[in-house]
């Protein structure tokens, strides 16, 4: 007995061969992947794992019952003869990967096969071939639920329960008895014992090409994200021929591929590689390839006719073309190119789907980063339109004032006025001016408020004449200085200030307005600037849009600092980097 398992376990050898060629096999690999597959290739799968149970058969040993001798080599079976035998690894193997119906398929052709080879067990040996089939079937039932490959310890007790069914049966079924239990105790614990090892090294093979695959997948979802991330800063400004240039020349160095291009919808953006000096930017689309996958939006490999280079040394055979899309709209293709067909491994196929997908992402970020942009240009612009109309009455009624008394103060004050609403015009078209512009434009309002006020308000500036090139947004210094003079210094009947200061501060300039009016309590203080505060003399709604002007084009840090205390003025500041 013992002899004849270490024969069985010695010839598991073609069985590991065998399956190692199996796991090869593509809707093989489906079947192992849990994937759907065809019914032509369910029945293919049937038919190849029924032919394994063949071979199984064939690998065996015969034993002869009468004398207790065993050939090596099985070519028919005499009456008084039986096979020690590797069928059921076949049949189970089918039943644990397929289920039920590939199990019971490859069980009905293993089953009548070794029938129709005779002998005493041959009905005892063929039905069992469907049994286990069956039995492998309701494991894989188990297995699906969830979604994992069945365990080598599973599969071991599978197909060593498989075959002891098979020994149930030759007991049951095959006469005479005492022949039937003579065979059962020669053979029965070895061929138990080496189905079921064989089943397990089975599945070991199959859950090691999983593995394999799991890693080769991760490389290349590393090695997709590597590229994403090192092309993100160009294509995130739109597909164009400035930025597909250099996500070409990333691509290419990172992927085992001879060129690559880049195209919109009609011409080609930028191509890198061999034949760089015939195939050339900017000109028309010309592959039918490239073509259809711009209008279908699906991956295409192209052949060396599809090509259709006009150069006759172009080392360039074949390309997988992938499209770029925004919003479910192809807008462009990316292009692998390679000197033979061969080089297009399924690796390189997925990796082109997976940056595919990638930069389509991109593109449509730029697109979206695109639109925000022009929304936060258009608020903006609704912002800095929201000016006091209170001003210009006060301004006009200063001047009628002054026409009769001051001429020329009067005609000083028209100018002022006249400049600054010229610089708020200006503002409309701009997103940011520099601080001496901005200084300027306040100047012209305090000229005017001045001339209001007669002797009763004090400017006084502490300006860093280095920092004036900074850039602001437009009509930033005057919200403030109109709320100091509204809300600071307009109720006291005299000596009133205003300090405007700019200092530099390391590579940073704070801006501050303070004035030595009313003050405000600290609840206030916080609300300013945070939402509209309303007010005996406004909204608060100036210094809440400067707020929100300043925190869209530089962020919180420029967010407006308000420090007051009641009765002895109010300074707020805010500070900006160099733009």
């Amino acid at each position: 007995m013992w002899e004849l398992l270490f024969v069985m376990i010695e010839r598991l050898g073609i069985i590991i061969a065998v399956a190692f060629v199996l796991t090869r096999l593509k809707f093989v690999r489906h079947l192992i992947d849990k994937q759907e597959i065809s019914k032509s290739h369910k029945i293919a799968v049937i038919v190849i794992f029924g032919l394994f149970g063949i071979i199984g058969t064939y690998s065996g040993i015969t034993i002869n019952v009468s004398d207790a001798t065993y050939s090596r080599i099985v070519l028919d079976v005499g009456e008084s003869e039986a096979i020690a035998n590797y069928r059921v690894i076949g049949v189970v193997v089918a039943g644990l990967l397929g289920g039920w119906a590939v199990g019971l398929g490859a069980g009905v052709i293993a089953g009548v096969h070794r029938f129709l080879l005779g002998g005493f067990t041959g009905l005892a040996c063929g039905l069992s071939a469907i049994i286990s089939g069956l039995i492998a079937g309701y494991f894989y039932k188990k297995t699906k639920e969830s979604n994992n490959i069945v365990s080598i310890k599973t599969a071991l007790f599978v197909g060593m329960g498989a075959e002891a069914v098979q020994m149930a049966l030759i007991l049951i079924m095959a006469r005479p008895y005492e022949q039937a239990l003579r065979l059962v105790e020669s053979i029965g614990i070895p061929m138990i014992i080496a189905n079921g090892i064989g089943t397990a090294i089975f599945i070991l093979i199959i859950r090691n090409v999983l593995n394999e695959e799991e890693k080769r997948g991760s490389l290349q979802a590393q090695k997709a994200l590597k590229l994403a991330d090192l092309t993100l800063k160009y294509l995130r400004s739109g597909l164009s021929t400035k930025t597909a240039q250099p996500t070409c020349e990333i691509l290419l160095k990172e992927i085992d591929a001879d060129a690559v291009s880049v195209t919109n919808k009609e011409k080609v953006l930028a191509f890198v590689g061999e034949g760089e000096e015939h195939h050339l930017a900017n000109e028309e689309i010309k592959t039918e390839a490239t073509k259809r996958v711009l209008r279908e939006g699906h991956l295409v490999i192209a052949h060396s006719w599809e090509i259709q280079c006009r150069h006759n040394d172009c080392p360039l055979q074949a390309a997988v073309i992938a499209p770029l899309k925004l919003k479910e709209q192809t807008i462009g293709t990316i292009k692998f190119y390679f000197k033979s067909e061969k080089q297009i491994s399924p690796m390189i196929i997925e990796l082109s789907k997976g940056l595919s997908t990638l930069l389509s992402h991109q593109l449509e970020l730029s697109e979206v980063e695109r639109h925000l942009e022009l929304a936060k240009q258009a608020e903006i612009k609704a912002l800095q339109a929201q000016v006091s109309p209170h001003f210009l009455f006060n301004a006009l009624n200063t001047i009628v004032a002054l026409i009769r008394t001051d001429p020329m103060k009067a005609r000083k004050l028209l100018i002022s006025l006249s400049n600054f609403f010229r610089q708020n015009l200006a503002g409309t078209t701009a997103t940011e001016v520099t601080l001496e512009d901005e200084l300027n434009h306040v100047r012209a309002y305090l000229s005017i408020e001045e001339a209001r006020f007669s002797d009763k308000l004090t400017i006084k500036y502490e300006i860093d004449e280095g920092v004036l090139y900074y850039k602001v947004p437009p009509m930033t210094l005057q919200p403030i200085v109109e709320n100091a003079i509204k809300h600071g210094v307009k109720q006291l009947t005299d000596d009133s200030f205003i300090l405007i200061r700019i200092r530099k501060h390391q590579e940073n300039v704070t801006i501050t307005v303070q004035d030595n009016g009313i003050g405000m309590t600290e609840e206030r203080q916080l609300e300013l600037g945070q939402e509209g505060v309303a007010s005996k003399t406004g909204t608060g709604i100036g210094l809440y849009n400067l707020n929100r002007r300043l925190q869209m084009m530089y962020g919180d840090t420029a967010t407006l600092q308000v420090e007051s205390v009641v009765n002895q003025g109010t300074s707020i500041s805010f500070t900006i980097g160099k733009k």
